[in-house]
């Protein structure tokens, strides 16, 4: 299913293209646009993940340069039987994640230097384990595609605004490229939120039985929120249509934001987790798994350390 949601996403953005075409050119710019489009596609099916990775300045660290990470994302992927993902980390004060990767053989996790210094290693375990949900259900390539295809749509807006208007004084011409200069911020939207919000209900869900304890992920939810609407990711800011991959909308809400509230209610996702907590009694999951973090600098899980970036 996430696969044939991804087509018809690319589905989308072939027919956007054409469109833009069909207004600068008529119908032969409608066929180069189909020929550039069909590029475009395969361009994105193979490096959406670098391009959103790239967008945020993430760079990849291993077991020499950041062995605490790194060790925790390894013992947690082996819990859910994942191939070790890349791990990267961004210069970015907000606490975030994201997963990102066309498949789990060629998967991603990525963390912002905010998310190290004010989480516990039971919640920034707790964390990872989502992203590697996210990864373990397929959901990554559907949510990077996407984001590239959501900013896509803003830039051939434009594109298609300043040559439509250029062709044609007056007439469909121009008419229609002020039309699809209006639509395109709504289409963004709709884009987004073709991605249906339960896939973050099921992360979440997968999340805590692979880390062991659903509360561990519930007090990250609480901490990532409260600090989102208080330090701005700003190339969140500049680039919306990327919200819906991070762990909590990245948007401080401000403007047009609320347009792109691709989440569910944190609140509601912390209340789902506790009763999965309370449905096990708070011991952790019924899967073999100790219910203590792996062992690193951050301490067990009776301490609630910062990590050694905090």
């Amino acid at each position: 299913m996430n696969y044939f949601r991804t087509a018809l996403l690319l589905a989308g953005l072939t027919a956007l293209f054409m469109g833009v075409g069909f207004l600068i050119g008529g119908k032969g710019g409608a066929m180069i646009a189909l020929v550039i489009a069909a590029a475009t596609n395969l361009f994105t099916w193979w490096n959406s993940g670098r391009m959103v990775l790239s967008m945020y300045g993430a760079h990849e660290v291993d077991q020499s340069s950041a062995p605490d990470l790194y060790n925790l994302v390894a013992e947690l992927a082996s819990r859910a039987q994942l191939p070790m993902p890349r791990v990267f980390l961004m210069d970015e004060a907000q606490p975030n994640a994201f997963a990102t990767g066309r498949n789990p053989e060629n998967a991603a996790v990525a963390v912002t230097v905010g998310l190290m210094q004010q989480l516990s290693r039971e919640e920034l375990a707790g964390v990872i384990a989502h992203e590697l949900a996210h990864i373990k259900n397929h959901d990554t390539l559907t949510m990077t595609v996407t984001a590239t295809i959501a900013g896509a749509i803003s830039m051939i807006a434009q594109f298609g605004m300043f040559f439509g208007g250029h062709r044609n004084n007056n007439g469909p011409g121009i008419i229609a490229s002020i039309v699809m200069m209006i639509a395109a911020p709504f289409a963004a939207m709709l884009v987004q939120m073709a991605i249906s919000r339960t896939r973050e209900y099921a992360a979440d869900n997968l999340g805590a039985r692979i880390c062991g304890n659903p509360m561990w992920l519930a007090s990250a939810l609480g901490r990532i929120e409260n600090a989102a609407h208080q330090v701005p990711n700003m190339e969140a800011e500049r680039n919306p249509a990327t919200a819906h991959m991070f762990i909590i909308n990245p948007l401080t809400g401000q403007g047009m934001d609320n347009l792109f509230a691709t989440h569910p209610s944190t609140e509601n996702r912390i209340a789902a987790l506790q009763q999965l907590a309370a449905e096990f009694g708070g011991q952790g999951m019924p899967t073999g798994r100790r219910s203590s973090p792996p062992p690193g600098p951050w301490g067990s899980s009776g301490g609630a350390r910062r990590g050694p970036w905090g």
